[in-house]
């Protein structure tokens, strides 16, 4: 875990990574801001990652600015987890050749009907 990486969480849509910057910058140095965008949309999904120069500066940033209101909103402010691994979203295509699955009742068309 990095002391100094923050989850920031219920963000507005419209905020933007030099709003977080010029916000949390009154708590410490901020190193870095990441808004993350949804990568079908392109539209915020509502949190960002913010770094400080030191782990005190990171505490200090939960400490003051957890539950305050920030552009209409109550900020979600805590030391970021790492990422959790996540299960892979294939449909079994990396099966053992000659294995079936359930779904290889369907033909090599993975169940679409073309006719």
């Amino acid at each position: 875990m990095n002391p100094t990486r923050l989850f920031v969480g219920n963000l507005s849509y419209r905020t933007m990574e030099n709003d977080l910057h010029e916000y949390f910058s009154q708590v410490g140095v901020v190193t870095s801001v990441n808004v993350m965008f949804d990568r079908v949309t392109g539209k915020s999904r509502g949190f960002a990652f913010v770094e400080f120069a030191t782990p005190e500066e990171a505490a200090r940033a939960v400490e003051q600015l957890h539950n305050r209101e920030f552009q209409g909103r109550t900020l979600t402010v805590n030391i970021a987890r790492p990422r959790e691994e996540r299960a892979s979203r294939s449909s079994g295509a990396r099966q053992e050749r000659g294995e079936r699955s359930e779904r290889s009742d369907r033909g090599e068309r993975g169940g679409r009907s073309y006719r």
